[in-house]
């Protein structure tokens, strides 16, 4: 099964900030694949559950200070916000 992807207005910006900071987003792009098909995340991806506000969301490691969040809803997968924890945080 391949899911659905749509994306919120703020992880639009957080991908243009990322792109302007000369990240490489073709590593966002293999693990969105991975998420999209509903493939595990290798172990070094730190996929887990968010609680709080981000109660019902997902994050994982893109690489070590930065994370993409998301949801998967039935058949959707939403990618929320993506960056370093200060952009995602503070």
């Amino acid at each position: 099964m391949r899911r659905t992807i749509f994306v919120t207005t703020k992880y639009k910006k957080d991908l243009k900030r990322l792109a302007k900071r000369g990240n490489n987003l073709d590593k966002l792009d293999s693990i969105v694949e991975f998420l999209v098909h509903d493939i595990s995340l290798p172990p070094q991806n730190l996929d887990h559950l968010l609680t709080g506000n981000w109660k019902n969301h997902m994050e994982c490691h893109i690489e070590p200070d930065w994370l993409l969040i998301y949801k998967k809803v039935e058949k959707d997968l939403i990618l929320t916000r993506t960056g370093t924890h200060t952009d995602l945080f503070l």
